[in-house]
């Protein structure tokens, strides 16, 4: 085998002059290295989107979350919220959410109102670096309440910190609308402002104490879930197929994915259709591989015949092709990535590409590299101009060598 690669590196290597064949071969490690650069860069910059999202929608997503599905499971959620705790997460607290209509004079929207337990240990940690005015966490006084909301919904609502608004919720209507008479309203003060760069949660979303919104819900002394914050976000998936299983239909567990399941889809799509697109420049490139090394199979007909006569085997041949073919499809990897870490380095450290912070929320491209994007661009790139050797070695093993040797 040591021969086999010695020959095969001596025809790409050795000093010769710069012929037809030499030229394509060069093409097609050109041509691998930009579509594998390509490849690393894309897939880069669609990490970094995604992890700049993600980060974003679970800024106030807990990592998961339980809703009791009937009256009968919301009495079992305080003995469930003990068992919880055992699995010592960052935060659990149980929570009531729903829609409200919030009115501030002649200014009203429908947003969503979530009460949590911010006694809890850790909770205050959802709002760590997000609350732009105001401070503390809201709580419930005797016929005032405290809320907090996002920068969006303030600026709707023409309202700051220390502004009261009112709250009516459904269930106040449909007993209003009972009895005839107007909807009870709820008085609640602004105790601070979040903004998370999440758009949907900074215009429709407010926070409150959990006895807030069991007062405004009616909920009494019970609640409609807990949520929970892991320690790490990856441990959502196990942690939902654990407990799936031991709480039954009585209670739906979402994960932090299953929130936003259709954006995460679609991103995954759009990142696969970018690879097999982008596969195609490679794919050219083997096609020069597929034609350097049948011309040169020609070219090298008498060497061959020489190499069998010496007592080289047809496989031993075929080896030879082929490992060409292999060391090409290295060769343009490895340049491939070595391009693909330039542009990284100059994106991370120049901003070749910036954007308006003020409508992206970021200053530059974000870019992230994944060692597993490396392996799947490095495989394929090398298998594929493998195979394209395949059909150039197969020749080269079938030549007579009385015939390759004879001179006409």
């Amino acid at each position: 085998m040591k021969f086999e690669h010695f020959i095969a590196k001596r025809y790409l290597f050795a000093k010769h002059k710069i012929n037809f064949i030499t030229i394509i071969s060069y093409l097609s490690i050109t041509g691998i290295a930009i579509g594998v650069a390509a490849l690393i860069v894309v897939l880069s910059v669609f990490n970094g989107f995604e992890n700049l999202i993600t980060s974003y929608l679970i800024s106030f997503d807990p990592h998961v979350r339980i809703e009791a599905v009937n009256e009968s499971a919301q009495k079992k959620l305080p003995e469930l919220q003990i068992k919880l705790e055992k699995e010592k997460p960052i935060f659990i607290t149980p929570f009531i959410k729903g829609k409200v209509l919030v009115v501030n004079e002649s200014l009203n929207q429908i947003v969503e109102l979530k009460g949590i337990d911010f006694t809890a240990p850790n909770v205050a940690s959802i709002f760590a670096g997000k609350i732009i005015l105001g401070n503390g966490a809201p709580k419930k006084s005797i016929g005032v309440h405290e809320i907090i909301i996002g920068a969006y919904l303030a600026d709707r609502l023409q309202s700051t910190v220390g502004d009261t608004l009112s709250i009516v919720s459904p269930s106040a209507v449909e007993k209003a609308v009972a009895t005839f008479s107007l909807p009870k309203t709820y008085k609640a003060v602004i105790k601070g402002i979040f903004l998370s760069n999440n758009n949907d949660y900074d215009a429709s979303l407010i926070f409150c104490s959990l006895p807030t919104a069991q007062n405004i819900f009616s909920y009494q002394n019970s609640f409609q879930g807990l949520e929970i914050k892991l320690q790490n976000e990856t441990e959502a998936f196990a942690f939902k197929e654990k407990y799936q299983q031991n709480l039954g239909k009585n209670f739906t567990i979402s994960t932090w994915y299953d929130f936003h399941k259709d954006l995460y889809s679609v991103m995954n799509i759009e990142r696969w259709v970018a690879y097999a697109l982008l596969m195609m420049i490679i794919a050219v490139a083997v096609f020069n591989i597929l034609g350097s090394l049948s011309m040169s199979v020609i070219e090298k007909k008498r060497d061959i015949g020489v190499l069998k006569v010496k007592g080289a085997t047809g496989n031993s041949i075929k080896n030879i092709f082929l490992l060409q073919g292999f060391y090409v499809g290295i060769l343009g990897t490895i340049s491939g990535f070595i391009l693909g870490l330039v542009v990284y380095f100059l994106q991370t450290t120049y901003k070749l590409y910036p954007l308006n912070p003020l409508e992206y929320k970021i200053d530059a491209i974000p870019m992230q590299l994944q060692a597993m994007d490396f392996v799947l661009v490095g495989g394929a790139s090398i298998l594929l101009s493998t195979i394209a050797a395949l059909l150039p070695a197969k020749k080269a093993a079938e030549i007579n060598p009385v015939e390759a040797i004879k001179w006409e």
